[in-house]
């Protein structure tokens, strides 16, 4: 299982690099990052509409399918010169889609018994992924789009030195559960190494990382960029369990069989897509880029 995970990272780690540095040469359009984030809404909805139909939820997978790709979408309009910013095309696309949805119900309905169900899943396959994406996905334009990869960036260093943290102290030293009925593989310890991973990660990437944007960028204040590391790193944890909440409520194991070692992509976008909205706000409200000309 290891040789697995290390052989799918090995894979994916230098795919995810270049397209985020052909992203980056692309410049504020960004449309690299905009195909990246539709087919990852279109697996990611393709596998939670899956995992509800374990419950007997028939969720409408072509509706789900648009309304994630009409948020994600939408989140690029303010680049794209609307006279609307991005956050609030986003909402825009979702409250439309919420009443394509009620329409859908009301053409559907039959009989009473699980309807609101039924169309509170859709609500929820869209918002889960379609929603957070698009939120997360505003990080690349931090500092006019100068400093979108670091912060980007770091949300995926935080989130994978935070696990590999949890997975390294908790199989050597973990013995109390976190919390057994959700997560069993989880404990106190391994807890605690997610926090500490995503800490030291973040920090070493906001150290070093600024000069691979700009030799006039100095490293992010160590103390800032702890504190960030380790609020991420606790968002993570709880993003992770997030996850498994939705498997365990199905009975399922992993989200799919996607990528052996890892589970599907929503068992490896669990803690990004979790923590990438609270990183957007802590990049507005702590001084992590101060160096960056102009408004953030």
């Amino acid at each position: 299982m290891l040789r697995w995970r290390l052989a799918v990272s090995a894979i994916l780690i230098p795919l995810l690099i270049a397209i985020f540095t052909l992203d980056h040469q692309a410049g504020a359009s960004a449309p690299y990052l905009l195909a990246l984030c539709v087919v990852l809404a279109l697996r990611g909805n393709w596998e939670l509409v899956q995992l509800l139909k374990k419950r007997s939820l028939e969720v409408s997978y072509p509706l789900t399918m648009f309304g994630n790709i009409s948020v994600v979408a939408a989140a690029w309009w303010g680049q794209w010169k609307f006279s609307i910013n991005s956050l609030s095309a986003a909402m825009l696309a979702y409250s439309i889609v919420v009443l394509l949805i009620f329409l859908k119900g009301c053409i559907e309905f039959q009989k009473p018994g699980k309807n609101i169900e039924r169309m509170a899943c859709e609500m929820f396959c869209v918002t889960y992924i379609g929603v957070l994406l698009a939120v997360t996905a505003q990080l690349r334009w931090m500092g006019h789009g100068e400093a979108g990869y670091l912060a980007l960036a770091s949300v995926v260093v935080a989130a994978k030195c935070g696990d590999i943290g949890g997975y390294t102290l908790g199989r050597l030293f973990g013995k109390t559960k976190l919390v057994p009925l959700l997560s069993p593989g989880k404990t106190r310890v391994g807890a605690l190494g997610a926090v500490l991973g995503a800490s030291l990660g973040t920090w070493l990437w906001l150290h070093f990382g600024p000069s691979l944007f700009s030799s006039k960028w100095p490293p992010c204040d160590a103390r800032w960029a702890l504190c960030y590391g380790a609020i991420m790193g606790v968002i993570g944890l709880v993003g992770d369990l997030a996850e498994s909440l939705i498997k365990r409520d199905v009975g399922a194991k992993d989200a799919s069989n996607l990528m052996p070692g890892f589970g599907g992509l929503l068992d490896l976008l669990d803690s990004v897509l979790y923590s990438g909205p609270a990183a957007l706000l802590l990049w507005h409200v702590l001084p992590l880029a101060e160096w960056v000309a102009g408004p953030r």
